[in-house]
């Protein structure tokens, strides 16, 4: 198949932006506004991936405020700090810009999967100026299912009118790790973002290819695409 027939997923959070700066000061203004001390903002950026309801509720209990505030009012609390920090702190990685546009001159269509609600992701993704490159986007709530669940890239494939066989997906923790391989696709894991517990060494990890920058991408996927043939080849030839 040829590369415009393929799809590139990508996450958002330590895959695409440095948002954690963002969504720090948006848990520690909630913090505050529960009467508790702020966080380590590498204690919280531990806690990025699983989507906003997870994210509020580690914070709460790393504060030991679990189960005495209500999580709903913290949730709240924090989606409302959040719109005013969401875009202002953090940065588009080095070498996402580079990257996005040579997998879209190789013909590559691309999409994004994020477990960051809707609202903030579009908003993200267009004062980050990278809404552009993307022809799908699926967030946390845009489908009943959130990453690790292997739905929201089927979704996206299925948004792209392409076959999930096609796809891979490039994030940064080993959620992405899980969502990838439940639906059946390569993963690239960027050394860069938020990993979560274990860090890059965690069991949940193996299965990926770690990669420094996005814009190794398309060298790496037509390296692929080559060995694939080969391997077509190969094995018609038995």
């Amino acid at each position: 198949m040829g590369a415009h027939e393929r799809a590139v997923l990508i996450d958002l959070d330590g895959t695409l932006v440095d948002s954690a700066p963002d969504i720090v000061e948006a848990a520690n203004r909630m913090l505050g506004a529960l009467g508790a001390a702020p966080l380590p903002s590498k204690t919280i950026s531990g806690f990025i991936g699983n989507g906003v309801p997870t994210l509020v509720r580690r914070v709460l209990a790393a504060c030991s405020l679990a189960p005495a505030v209500d999580e709903e009012r913290a949730q709240g609390l924090f989606h409302r700090h959040y719109e005013d920090t969401n875009g202002r702190f953090g940065n588009v990685f080095p070498g996402v810009v580079e990257g996005l546009d040579a997998l879209r001159r190789a013909g590559y269509r691309l999409g994004c999967v994020t477990n960051k609600p809707e609202k903030a992701t579009n908003f993200l993704l267009a004062i980050s100026g990278l809404a552009p490159y993307l022809e799908t986007v699926v967030a946390g709530d845009t489908i009943a299912y959130m990453k690790p669940y292997a739905e929201p890239l089927l979704h996206a494939c299925r948004e792209m009118g392409l076959d999930p066989a096609l796809g891979v997906l490039v994030g940064d923790s080993a959620v992405d790790v899980a969502a990838a391989l439940a639906a059946q696709m390569p993963v690239y894991i960027v050394r860069y973002g938020y990993p979560g517990p274990g860090g890059h060494a965690a069991v949940g990890m193996r299965g990926a290819v770690f990669i420094d920058s996005l814009a190794e991408m398309p060298a790496l996927l037509s390296a692929r695409a080559k060995l694939g043939a080969v391997s077509e080849v190969r094995y018609s030839s038995e």
